[in-house]
């Protein structure tokens, strides 16, 4: 596994992580202390060169001039979970859909709370955008890496919050 650290961020620093098959951990540092076991492994390989396109486009992202990323991702999980990613990485850029609504798109309409769960264990934030989901009432719920980080990308992307 390789990583390398994003430290110009405009939301904080970022751990990067992953191999050849692809990005499997996008994590803020200090993130919640379920993360901890995503900082760099003594095994795990300091790789700048590796990222350097993900970073070239989360830079742009960040900049207001990139709405989709054209990244390999690898994350890793159950095939649930796996479902849920698929379905946060059809949400607009600019948009917001809820928890029920993802449910409902992966054909789990009664399956809110599970939809929740695996939003919260998503490995790659931002990429795959577990952001710009919302609580049905339209507050922000839940963010691993904060509500102020939630706000920050909302807010970058155009959403009133």
């Amino acid at each position: 596994m390789f990583f390398t650290w994003m430290e110009d961020a405009a939301i904080g620093r970022i751990l990067l992580a992953g191999d050849h098959e692809g990005l499997r951990f996008l994590v803020f540092d200090q993130q919640s202390s379920r993360d901890r076991h995503r900082v760099p492994k003594p095994e795990w390989e300091h790789n700048d060169a590796h990222f350097r396109d993900t970073i070239r486009q989360l830079k742009a992202y960040f900049a207001g001039d990139l709405q989709q990323f054209d990244v390999p991702l690898a994350g890793q999980g159950t095939e649930f979970q796996k479902r849920v990613w698929k379905a946060l990485k059809k949400v607009p850029y600019g948009e917001t859909a809820t928890y029920g609504d993802i449910a409902k798109a992966i054909g789990s309409p009664t399956a809110s709370r599970a939809v929740g769960m695996a939003n919260g264990r998503n490995p790659i934030s931002i990429i795959v955008p577990c952001h710009r989901i919302i609580g049905t009432s339209g507050k922000l719920v839940g963010y691993g890496g904060g509500l102020h980080r939630k706000t920050a990308l909302l807010k970058l992307e155009g959403i009133a919050v």
